[in-house]
């Protein structure tokens, strides 16, 4: 694989944004093997080279693919005489990272050949430093105010852990888990399928503008390039990449979260997914995933970290339900609480029947729950203590005015 070096690679690659569709395997194929200059040279031509085209068919064959080879590389020569000299414009215009520069994050290399030819950023922070220990949280746009809550709630609570939250800046849960992340402390990154200076969802303008100030805004798109399904679909790959974990909030059964728990899944990062309701349709993407056992359910951010942080130092609190007086009796005297009854009292040979417990265990039993306040002591045997009773609101009231 050649790694990019000097000012050459870079305006190559910023063209190469133009020119090819974000995630093109065989652009992805054809820059490995020589380089972004080397590619850029053989699609300005229109024509590749013998050898990659062979290897190429055959890796098309391999995978049941049927590449176009003569028209995708036409398109590609057509757009690049379209767009000549506008390499140097975009890069005196915007900040392009490419493979190779310090700040790359080198958790995209497992894209392979899909790994993006270079991403452009708007923002202060370091892309490859924010995605160190990092979380994506997406999901569906039609929302509910559950998992808007949820998904505001869960990345606050990774911020102020020092964990970033990477998403898709779309409205519903991905506008949610900004929002929510922009209170903690750790930066947000949104990563969106149009230009870094193109707004859409218009209504997230102010969102943006925050995210910059505490964040990054980033595309494999060069500025001025409008959203596409496509490329809607092809940047969750970079989401899924990014962090170490991705959750899924919401989603129905078809939906373009399930599309980045996919990508998760197939890049080995960990897939987590948030019930809702039975009764939601935009949960019920979540409960699929859960119920085949390709997403662990989380319910807090302790269990998120858990999962994506470092073995055996990031476990999550084991949970218990409430303790109760009685939890801390022995097995028999538990037995000897349930056979007293609660009203009529009964004999200590009643008891010891009910108990199935030998009569002289049976008294010893009764003894000691007399003198933890569980039963009582009557001349016509042994019955429960009652309950003091509830103080009544009304009465409380009354007495009050």
């Amino acid at each position: 694989m050649i790694d990019p070096v000097g000012d050459a690679d870079r305006l190559a690659r910023a063209e190469i944004t133009r020119i090819a569709e974000p995630g093109d395997p065989v652009m992805g194929r054809l820059i490995e093997e020589y380089g972004a200059v080397g590619a850029l040279a053989q699609v300005r031509r229109g024509v590749l080279e013998p050898e990659f085209i062979q290897a190429e068919l055959e890796l098309a064959n391999a995978e049941r693919r049927r590449p176009n080879l003569g028209q995708l590389v036409t398109g590609w020569a057509g757009r690049a005489v379209g767009c000549a000299g506008r390499a140097a414009d975009d890069l005196a215009a915007g900040r392009l990272l490419v493979p190779g520069d310090p700040g790359w994050p080198s958790q995209l290399n497992d894209l392979g050949r899909l790994r993006p030819y270079g991403l452009w950023l708007d923002g202060e922070e370091d892309l490859r430093f924010a995605c160190l220990r990092s979380v994506s949280i997406v999901g569906a746009r039609a929302a509910t105010a559950y998992g808007t809550h949820a998904a505001a709630e869960l990345s606050a609570g990774l911020s102020d852990r020092s964990w970033s939250v990477i998403s898709g800046g779309a409205y519903g849960i991905d506008g949610a888990a900004h929002r929510g992340a922009l209170a903690g402390v750790a930066p947000t990154v949104v990563v969106l399928a149009c230009g870094t200076d193109v707004c859409y969802p218009s209504a997230h303008a102010d969102l943006f503008r925050a995210v910059r100030e505490r964040g990054l805004v980033i595309s494999e798109s060069p500025p001025g390039v409008q959203p596409t399904r496509l490329r809607f679909l092809v940047r969750n790959r970079v989401i899924a990449a990014l962090s170490r974990g991705t959750v899924i909030v919401q989603a129905a059964l078809r939906s373009g979260a399930l599309n980045t728990a996919s990508h998760a899944t197939a890049l080995n990062r960990q897939l987590m997914a948030v019930p809702g309701p039975i009764t939601s349709d935009v949960s019920a993407g979540c409960h699929a995933l859960i119920r085949e056992a390709r997403a662990t359910c989380v319910t807090s951010v302790p269990e998120i970290i858990e999962l994506v942080g470092s073995i055996g130092d990031d476990l999550a609190p084991t949970l218990r339900g409430p303790s109760y007086p009685r939890d801390s009796l022995n097995e028999e005297s538990k037995r000897v609480l349930d056979a007293v009854p609660a009203r009529t009292p009964a004999g200590p040979a009643t008891i010891a029947s009910a108990a199935a417990l030998p009569l002289t265990t049976t008294l010893s039993c009764l003894g000691g729950l007399e003198s933890a306040g569980y039963i009582l002591r009557t001349p016509d045997g042994w019955r429960l203590k009652p309950l003091p009773p509830t103080p009544d609101i009304h009465e409380k009231s009354a007495s009050r005015s």
